[in-house]
């Protein structure tokens, strides 16, 4: 995206690795994509109370809350999707260098999107760990807590995920979560044991089994 600023100066601060430092921890950021109704929000706000109960720093981004805020003069047409999800890579970045977990729950519809984000990570040498809670359409509907996809069926919401609005499954998730079935424990506990394996809850300090007891 090209900026519309100019006559601006970048102002160097603490570096990552100086943060990480003091705070005993690597910065990442866990993205959760899928169907709304598919239990991305109620994975991630779990698995954010396991990480605190272990002193992790984390912050949880999710799509409604945003909507509140920082993105609230968006809606869903496409490019106000993409934009969405533009906005909350760079604060998920943010957040991944100051060396909390950032934990994002979006639809996240496009791969087009979720790349970029991927991308805003990755070229400013931060991890980004892409989490796919897969369920099928007809799950997410059955469970509907917010009565949206009764309305998108209605015609009372347009451009609705998984009705009249296109979802892109990830093709190469770091975690693929079939959540039709699945608990929410277990469901944490895999999150965590992929985590754990790749060594991104290591401490300098300690090393230990941390998806033990999940």
């Amino acid at each position: 995206m090209t900026s519309k600023a100019t006559n601006i100066t970048w102002h160097p601060s603490l570096s990552h690795p100086e943060r990480s430092q003091l705070r005993k921890q690597k910065g990442l950021t866990i993205w959760f994509t899928g169907l709304s109704a598919s239990g991305k929000s109620t994975i991630a706000v779990a698995l954010e109370q396991h990480l605190l109960h272990l002193n992790y720093h984390t912050y949880l981004l999710d799509g409604d809350n945003i909507r509140f805020g920082l993105n609230k003069n968006l809606g869903f047409s496409p490019d106000d999707r993409t934009e969405n999800i533009r906005r909350i890579g760079e604060v998920a970045k943010l957040f991944a260098d100051s060396s909390s977990v950032a934990l994002a729950s979006f639809i996240s519809p496009y791969k087009a999107d979720r790349d970029v984000a991927r991308k805003l990570h990755e070229d400013g040498g931060f991890v980004f760990v892409e989490v796919f809670v897969d369920v099928p359409v007809e799950v997410a509907e059955k469970r509907d807590p917010k009565g949206l996809y009764k309305k998108a069926r209605e015609g009372v919401i347009k451009e609705f995920t998984g009705i009249s609005a296109p979802y892109e499954r990830p093709e190469q998730p770091e975690v693929h979560l079939e959540n039709t079935d699945l608990s929410v424990e277990e469901a944490v506990r895999k999150v965590v044991v992929y985590l754990e394996e790749k060594g991104l809850l290591d401490r300098p300090e300690e090393k230990k089994v941390l998806s033990e007891g999940l």
